[in-house]
């Protein structure tokens, strides 16, 4: 590979994507002439415009400007959603570019930084995220390439220094298998992009690949079948939380290690985000933060763009927009929401993510689903993939336990919130509901007041 000193531009195939996109800002930061191909506009894409970075959205080999088609000072970055056939990828490994994965790169960045790496089929987005906060927090200078939007930073990337790097570990594509991470947490490991794995064996035994790439501690979710230091609420685990307790929506709780212990609070629901926060927790500790100030860090976390975010919270009111893709995440939606509004009526609108993850789990997904009081489906958001006979929303509609259930569309999406009688409504899927959801709130906002 190329020294990244020696390149002058950085050329996205996908540049939309949110792992692609924070890569197109660090290489801003440091630079580089930037420019890119991706399939839609959206937030993410337009943040990168205004930073000066021209982005087409149709495929073509034409389109891409005449600075970008210099091979010796030109690096080409893509994601593996784009398929081996879109012209533009063609035509620079036609042409011998140098063509990596973003993993690929995140491994060349990472050489001379201290990496903080977290992995996991759920939580890897929350849990860097956190990471990343508390080592701002704590003056620690840093380089962060983030999966989601932080609340408190408004941005998936984030730069002061670069004394150490926090990344996210995605075992999509095998991908992580690129790091060489100081520090690893591994969030969880639950059966998904069966796609590419085929098996959930095969899934844990890359999983297992990566941990014994990591250079000194991986901290593992307790019951995690790997070795390494555990985390969780359990008496056995190396770094564990007790003593919990909600009050006014927050958690306050106590963190235990071997030779220390801290108390804190932390206001983002559910026990899954408890889980995160302390894998955060145990990575600075790791890394040098002392406890109590990685403990206390946690108070001013506002969290991440579409996990459990409150759109709408009024007393008639509570839109909570969310990224959950996965029967796991699903449930850990539930518990979240039931914890927090006990009392009242949740109805989710979902959107499935795939035809095979809607194939490979639909059990699953219906269980879940089935859990919450009215269901909405929408259609199957494909992505990178291509319809599978028999795999759709009605199919899986028909398998939910649950009397108020129904498909729903996109046109009718903002009246059937509007209108449904229940208090408690989610928003959620990994596809382009989350661009809907502005249009939700615009729709309500101007319906005329009771």
């Amino acid at each position: 590979m190329k020294d990244l000193r020696d390149i002058s531009n950085v050329y996205f195939v996908g540049i939309g994507g949110i792992g692609m996109s924070a890569l197109a800002h660090y290489f801003v930061l440091k630079g580089k002439t930037v420019a890119g191909y991706d399939k839609t506009r959206t937030s993410l894409t337009q943040s990168l415009e205004q930073k000066g970075i021209a982005i087409h959205y149709e495929d073509g080999a034409d389109l891409i400007p005449e600075i970008f088609r210099d091979q010796d000072r030109t690096l080409i970055i893509y994601t593996p959603a784009i398929p081996p056939t879109h012209t533009e990828l063609q035509f620079f490994r036609q042409e011998g570019f140098t063509v990596l994965k973003r993993a690929e790169v995140l491994g060349k960045i990472s050489e001379g930084m201290v990496t903080l790496a977290v992995a996991g089929t759920h939580g890897k987005t929350t849990t860097s995220t956190i990471l990343a906060y508390i080592l701002h927090q704590c003056n620690e200078p840093l380089t962060a390439f983030l999966g989601g939007i932080s609340e408190n930073f408004d941005s998936n990337f984030i730069s002061t220094g670069e004394d150490v790097l926090v990344v996210e570990a995605d075992e999509f594509d095998r991908s992580f298998l690129q790091l060489r991470p100081d520090f690893a947490a591994i969030t969880s490991m639950d059966a998904d992009h069966l796609d590419i794995y085929e098996t959930s064996g095969a899934l844990q035994e890359t999983f297992s690949d990566f941990a014994q790439l990591v250079k000194s501690d991986v901290f593992l979710g307790e019951g995690l079948p790997l070795r390494g230091k555990t985390y969780g609420f359990g008496e056995q685990a190396d770094v564990r939380i007790e003593h919990i307790e909600v009050t006014d929506g927050q958690y306050k709780f106590a963190v235990i290690t071997e030779d220390d212990c801290a108390e804190g609070t932390f206001s983002l629901p559910g026990k899954h985000n408890l889980m995160n926060a302390l894998a955060a927790v145990s990575l600075a500790n790791a890394y040098g933060v002392k406890l109590q100030e990685a403990v206390s860090a946690l108070e001013g976390f506002q969290g991440v763009d579409r996990r459990f975010s409150y759109r709408i919270r009024t007393e008639e009111l509570v839109l909570i927009d969310d990224y959950a893709h996965h029967p796991t995440e699903l449930e850990a939606l539930h518990q979240a929401v039931r914890e927090m509004y006990p009392n009242d009526q949740v109805m989710i609108v979902f959107q499935p993510h795939l035809y095979s993850r809607t194939r490979d789990f639909h059990k699953d997904f219906a269980k879940s689903l089935s859990a919450f009081d009215a269901v909405r489906l929408m259609d199957i958001y494909p992505a990178r993939e291509e319809p599978i006979p028999g795999i759709t929303s009605e199919a899986l509609l028909h398998e939910i336990d649950c009397k108020d259930k129904s498909m729903l569309t996109k046109r009718d999406l903002s009246k059937c919130v509007q209108e449904h009688s229940a208090r408690i409504k989610l928003i959620v899927g990994a596809g382009d509901i989350g661009e809907e959801v502005k249009n939700i709130v615009n729709f309500i906002s101007k319906m005329p007041q009771v």
